[in-house]
This record gives structure tokens, sequence and C-alpha cells, in this order.
């Protein structure tokens, strides 16, 4: 009888012990919590479907929110440095951030395409194949091949504006404002003439 209330009593401990180690389910985020703080915070640069008007911010519709939400907490903790980003995410706790990112990711990204067909034919090769001379790897071998990219890992790149590409890749070389352990080496091997080519290609990606 003793026997039984002690496995019962240990089964209740192992139990709880089980419980206690178990990871925290998931936050769900909630986009139509996020869409009212993009409506009022965000769309002005960033637009209110997450396709920006201005070529020299991103478009974010369809991004992975993963993605989105890393770089939100990046602008925050200062590891990304944007004057205007920074300010704009001071007030932003995890929850908010969580849901703008669900948002922006639940929307169409709409198509674009290169003005440059000269440039996307060069920007091709590069993203397609690399440069093997100065050993930079192809950019599909992360982003796809139709710069879909891969959540949590990748970011999606396709019909994304040329010229933000372009200052990204900048912002990579010159690890000025966004430093990157695998993009800061590979931006730091191509010429403006490359950023600009493998950009124009980026934007018309579909």
């Amino acid at each position: 009888m003793k026997r039984s209330v002690l496995a019962v009593l240990l089964g209740f401990v192992a139990t709880f012990a089980m419980a206690a180690e178990a990871p925290a389910p998931a936050v769900k985020a909630d986009p139509a919590k996020g869409k009212v703080i993009v409506d009022n915070v965000c769309a002005a640069c960033h637009g209110a479907d997450g396709n920006s008007a201005a070529s020299a911010n991103p478009s974010l519709a369809g991004q992975h929110p993963e993605y989105i939400q890393a770089q939100l907490h990046a602008f925050k903790k200062g590891e990304r440095k944007n004057p205007i980003m920074m300010g704009q995410v001071a007030a932003m706790s995890d929850d908010d951030m969580r849901n703008v990112s669900a948002y922006f990711g639940g929307q169409k990204a709409k198509e674009r395409a290169g003005a440059d067909k000269a440039l996307m034919a060069a920007g091709k090769k590069i993203y397609t194949g690399g440069i093997a001379a100065t050993g930079v790897p192809a950019c599909m071998a992360c982003h796809g091949p139709n710069g879909a990219g891969m959540p949590v890992q990748f970011p999606r790149l396709g019909g994304q504006h040329a010229a933000y590409v372009v200052s990204s890749l900048n912002g990579f070389k010159l690890a000025t404002d966004r430093k990157n352990a695998i993009m800061s080496p590979i931006a730091a091997k191509l010429s403006d003439a490359e950023m600009k080519a493998v950009a124009e290609y980026i934007a018309g990606l579909r």
C-alpha cells in the first residue's frame, strides 16, 4: 500500500517537473491590432498595405513576419542604426512588433519590374550564378530563385525597390548602419555597378 502511494506521489512530482520544463506556448500575433499601429505609425513610409511608394523605403508586404520582427528588435536595441526607425520602435512592445509583423506579412506584394534591361541581364548572372572571380556566391542560394527567401533565416527580396536594395548592400559593405556575418563579406566584394545590376534584377523577381 505504501509503495502504491509513493508511486502516485512520484508520478505527480514527475508530471509537475515536466510541466515546469515545457516551453511556454508561442504567443499568437493579432494582425488586426497590427493594422492599427501600421495606419498610425508605419503607413506614411511603408504604405498602408506594406507596398511602399517611395523607393528609399522598403516594401514590407509579404515579407516573412519573423524577419520583420527581428529587424524591429534590432532597431530598438540599436543594432541597426536608423534615426527614424529607432524613434518609431522605441515605444513598441514585443506584442506590438509581433502584431505589426504579422499584418505586413499577410499583405500581398505588388509586382514590379526592373527599369534597365541591360542591367537586369547582368544582375541575373550574379543572382543565379554569383561571381566566381571574386568569390561572390549566387544570391538565390539563400534568397531562392524567385526571391522568396526562407522564413526566419533569409528575407524575401522579390519585387523590392532597386534603390533600397542598393542602399542595403552599401550598408552591409560599409557596416555603418547594419552588420551581418553573411551579407557584409559578400557586399564588400561587390562593385557599385554590380550592386545596381543585381538590384535591378531583384526588383523584377516574382
